[in-house]
């Protein structure tokens, strides 16, 4: 037994126990049922009922409190209710037996509409504690559906005509029900002319037709009346009956015809709608309906077709009434069909074959392939950039293409084969002069009027490595103070290269070399991506005044090409030597300067003279002598002159002066900030009439001195002028040279450094012989002279320059001063020649 039907039969006699009497005499054989039945539902989890479709109201369903092992005591404390998702109060319990009965009208086509299985989930909810059960009660199928046709009467058309064994189909009819009471058989009423076929498809679906026994003839039977009755399988049987009305339609034998099989018509691309296209005539040898015939498409006419002509049904007109377009298609064929209004309607047939004729309305398509791109500078002639491929969809004469290139490109056209074409190169190419080409194809056909159509193509210029690294100048002269920080930036070299990328990318380097015993980068050294150039230790003007060296710069290219710059680092002179006081006998004492000055001497005389040198040169080099004033404010009889050293009397010595004066002399330079060094004077006054001998000698050597002092201030005196005229002589060759050299960037300009040195006094000072090297790489070790003048700047240089940084830093950077090498040397040269002579005329 089922387990849903053993459950309503259980649930059943447990109801009629608790209503009727006679039910408690069983209550001792249902007590082991129920046992089982407790087991039971433990093992599957919830409670399943069944219930019939269609019952009653009150019908029992099942004792849903016991079968849950609810006490009926406890429903209402517990908050026992029942709830079915979207079923509404189908199923209802009754609290005060726990019996679940059917509450209102179930309808199982309703619920679960033809579905096999049908079940109405009930959740089961107390409280105290909360608890929730399931309960699922099926619906059972019950034959209360009868079957049903679509229709109350089916018509059925056939001719005459038709052979026998022809199958007509029917409209069958549908059950509502499941299961067997849904099953139909059909049964056709008896006659002599047709038969009932009935066949089961693969979906289990059922199938019928009405099959042509004999032949018919509409003139004995125009009409035939039959009844098909369908029965389904339900206890009891349920029928349905639908009547068939078989219509025997009459026989047109003759069909329209045209005047011949084919025709042929031409017309113009792009034609209005409207324009008729060709006027049909057909005839029809029937009379009445079966004569009156109308036109149209054959059904095997494509959309196409269709879309682009329409035709009178009554006058047999096509017209057009799309677009035609000859590149898209040129020629229609279409089939047109006469049908008469006879029974059965009889179709004649004919063909229209449709010329669409060009005209210019397409434009020139132009197709770019194979782009060779970029192209590199240094191409050869011929070199193929693009294929060209060229096409116009018109015909003849407007869909002859011929193409063109703009003017003033080096490139050209080249025909391959016919509308197609290659782009080469045809002159030389420069990226640093164009790096891109916009080339402009044109198309145009051979219409009238013709069409064109363009095309770009952007030609890049790839680069090679032509270009070597450019200065903007050869050479640059660069200012830089002595004792300056070590790897101290003191110029940044630039150079240009006009090519790309790599290419382009400078490193710099410097020229090795020896600068005297020494490699050149041991002084300076240049960074190699920035070009920025670095003195590596301190400068000294009195070791080296002219570092002349060369930076190379070179690019990333293959092969890599470059150039070099030559810089000239003249050295400035600080003030970093302090003024020695030369002493001119040895015998002189231990650091004093001893002389003997007779009483008689008048105001004026100068009785001896202090001597001192700086190595420094220029301003710092300038040295002025003070006499310091004398311990207890005592008034001296001596003075020192201010520039010339020489110590003379202020007034005429006489007997109440001291016999010895220590006079202590500060000699002083005019650098910043000054520096100084002190010479100490040992002055003896002596009597005339003493020791006569000592006198005499004193006498002759004093007048000796005075002689020896005239001869010199005569040679001082021939000596400046002739050092004078040569200066001048060498300014004004120098000035002639320059002025006669070939015009060039900066020549006989502003820019060019001149050395100007002057003075205004009767007496000079002079610098310590030394040598001085210029480090050009060339010529022996020079010496060096400056001359001042107290109302000038001391050897000012005149520069003219866009870069050039404060002097009084640490550094100078940037000077882009375009020096002649040779000129300068020459100038140097000459200096160092008057200041020997100069030199050799102060101490002879």
């Amino acid at each position: 037994m089922p387990r849903q039907d053993f459950l309503m039969e259980l649930n059943q006699q447990v109801f009629e126990m608790l209503i009727t009497p006679e039910g408690r005499l069983r209550s001792r054989c249902l007590l082991l049922s129920l046992l089982l039945l407790a087991a039971w539902e433990e093992g599957s989890g919830q409670v399943r009922y069944s219930v019939p479709e269609e019952a009653k109201h009150g019908t029992f369903v099942g004792l849903i409190a016991q079968d849950l092992g609810l006490e009926l005591t406890e429903l209402v404390p517990r908050l026992f209710r029942v709830a079915s998702k979207g079923r509404g109060d189908l199923l209802e319990v009754n609290l005060q037996n726990g019996i679940l009965f059917v509450n209102s009208r179930i309808d199982r086509e309703e619920l679960c509409g033809r579905s096999l299985e049908c079940s109405i989930h009930l959740e089961v909810i107390v409280n105290r504690p909360l608890q929730v059960f399931h309960v699922e009660v099926e619906v059972k199928d019950i034959n209360d559906n009868p079957p049903v046709f679509p229709v109350k009467e089916q018509r059925v058309l056939i001719y005459e005509s038709r052979l026998p064994d022809s199958l007509f189909p029917l409209e069958g009819a549908s059950d509502a029900d499941v299961g067997s009471n849904s099953v139909l058989t059909y049964k056709l009423s008896s006659n002599e002319n047709f038969a009932l076929d009935v066949k089961t498809n693969s979906d289990d679906s059922t199938q019928i037709g009405l099959v042509l026994r004999k032949s018919l003839d509409r003139e004995e039977a125009p009409e035939h009346n039959l009844f098909l009755m369908a029965t389904d399988q339900g206890k009891p049987e349920l029928t349905a009956t639908v009547q068939l009305l078989v219509t025997v339609l009459d026989v047109n034998d003759n069909a329209p015809s045209f005047g011949q099989s084919e025709y042929e018509a031409k017309i113009f691309e792009n034609s209005d709608n409207g324009t008729i296209v060709m006027r049909l005539n057909a005839s029809d040898r029937d009379e009445g309906d079966n004569g009156e015939f109308s036109y149209s498409f054959s059904s095997l006419v494509p959309s196409m077709v269709s879309n682009q002509f329409r035709i009178d049904p009554n006058t047999g007109e096509i017209v057009i009434q799309g677009n035609l377009d000859f590149e898209n298609i040129n020629l229609y064929k279409i089939r047109i069909d006469a049908t008469d209004k006879g029974h059965p309607p009889m179709t004649g047939h004919c063909t229209i074959l449709v010329k669409v004729l060009d005209k210019n309305d397409n434009v020139p398509q132009i197709a770019l392939t194979s782009l060779s791109l970029p192209v590199r500078e240094d191409a050869h002639f011929g070199t193929v950039i693009a294929l060209i491929s060229v096409s116009d969809l018109d015909s003849g004469a407007n869909g002859q293409v011929t193409c063109s290139l703009t003017p003033h490109v080096p490139f050209k056209l080249v025909s391959t084969f016919k509308n197609y074409y290659s782009l080469v190169l045809d002159s030389a190419l420069d990226r640093e002069s164009v790096s891109n080409y916009e080339v402009v194809v044109t198309a145009r056909d051979g219409g009238s009027p013709s069409l064109s159509a363009t095309a770009s193509v952007s030609v890049e210029v790839a680069d090679v490595n032509d270009n070597a690294p450019a200065f903007a100048h050869p050479e640059y002269t660069v200012f830089v103070r002595e004792n300056n920080p070590p790897g101290c930036h003191i110029f940044t070299v630039s150079a240009r290269d006009a090519d790309a990328q790599e290419n382009a990318l400078v490193s710099y380097s410097l020229v090795e070399r020896r600068v005297g015993e020494r490699t050149l980068s041991s002084y300076v050294s240049v960074h190699a991506e920035s070009g920025k150039v670095y003195a590596l230790q301190p400068l000294d003007h009195e070791e080296l005044e002219l570092l002349q060296f060369q930076v190379s710069a070179r690019d990333a290219g293959v092969p890599p090409l470059g150039s070099n710059v030559t810089l000239q680092v003249f050295v400035l002179d600080e003030n970093d030597n302090a003024p020695a006081v030369l002493l001119p006998r040895p015998g002189g004492g231990a650091g004093a300067l001893n002389q003997l000055v007779a009483r008689s001497v008048g105001a004026g005389h100068v009785v001896a003279k202090v001597r001192a040198v700086d190595a420094d040169s220029g301003y710092n080099a300038w040295l002025s002598y003070e006499l310091q004033p004398v311990a207890g404010g005592a008034h001296s009889p001596f003075r020192v002159g201010l520039y010339t050293g020489e110590i003379s009397t202020t007034r005429a010595l006489d007997e109440a002066d001291a016999p010895r004066h220590r006079l202590l002399v500060l000699v002083k330079d005019h650098g910043e900030p000054a520096l100084t060094a002190t010479a100490t004077v040992l002055l003896s006054l002596e009597d005339s009439g003493q020791a006569p001998k000592a006198s005499s000698r004193a006498s002759t050597g004093a007048a000796g001195a005075e002689a020896a002092l005239v001869d010199v201030n005569v040679y001082l005196i021939i000596a400046i002028c002739a050092v004078s005229s040569l200066l001048v002589l060498t300014l004004l060759l120098y000035t002639a040279l320059r002025c006669s050299a070939p015009p060039s960037e900066g020549a006989c300009g502003p820019g060019k450094p001149t050395l100007v040195c002057s003075s205004a006094v009767g007496s000079w000072s002079y610098s310590q012989q030394r040598r001085q090297r210029v480090c050009s790489g060339e010529g022996p070790p020079k010496t060096d002279l400056m001359a001042f003048s107290p109302s000038l700047p001391a050897c000012p240089v005149v520069v003219d320059m866009g870069e050039l940084q404060d002097l009084n830093g640490d550094r100078l950077s940037k000077v882009s001063l375009n020096f002649h090498n040779y000129q300068l040397i020459f100038i140097l040269k000459c200096y160092n020649c008057f200041r020997s002579v100069y030199i050799y005329t102060l101490f002879f």
